[in-house]
């Protein structure tokens, strides 16, 4: 019995790498257009209860991201932190803030300019059943 092996062409790898490499380069900025555009979103505590968690989900989804914050707090009387590079595929983002006592806050702002939201002692809660 015998083996043949069989020797690719070296034109033909050739080939397909830049068939490959040209693919990449012309859907790159296609793909980046999809991730849209990126923005900051600074949160105002103008409350008197300390932010200990920041989330951000798609407005229509309660999908939520890990935690922005990162073992931080935002301080209650005028703290802020500042969320940079945020980018969404929609023109709006939902911020979800936990105070001190587990209740949470929620704001959708825009994704396509720097937003700012204030959280007052009014901003209504959503404390489950408690």
């Amino acid at each position: 019995m015998r083996i043949r092996v069989r020797r690719s062409n070296p034109l033909s790898t050739v080939f397909v790498g830049l068939t490959i490499f040209s693919g990449l380069i012309i859907c790159a900025p296609l793909l980046s257009r999809a991730h849209g555009t990126a923005s900051s979103i600074t949160i105002v505590n103008n409350s008197s209860r300390e932010i200990r968690h920041v989330y951000l989900s798609a407005p229509d989804q309660n999908n939520w991201g890990s935690d922005q914050l990162v073992n931080s707090v935002i301080p209650a009387n005028g703290g802020s932190f500042t969320i940079n590079d945020v980018s969404c595929s929609n023109s709006n983002i939902k911020v979800i803030a936990e105070d001190q006592e587990g209740c949470f806050e929620y704001q959708v702002v825009s994704c396509s300019t720097n937003s700012t939201w204030t959280i007052t002692n009014s901003t209504a809660r959503d404390c489950g059943n408690r």
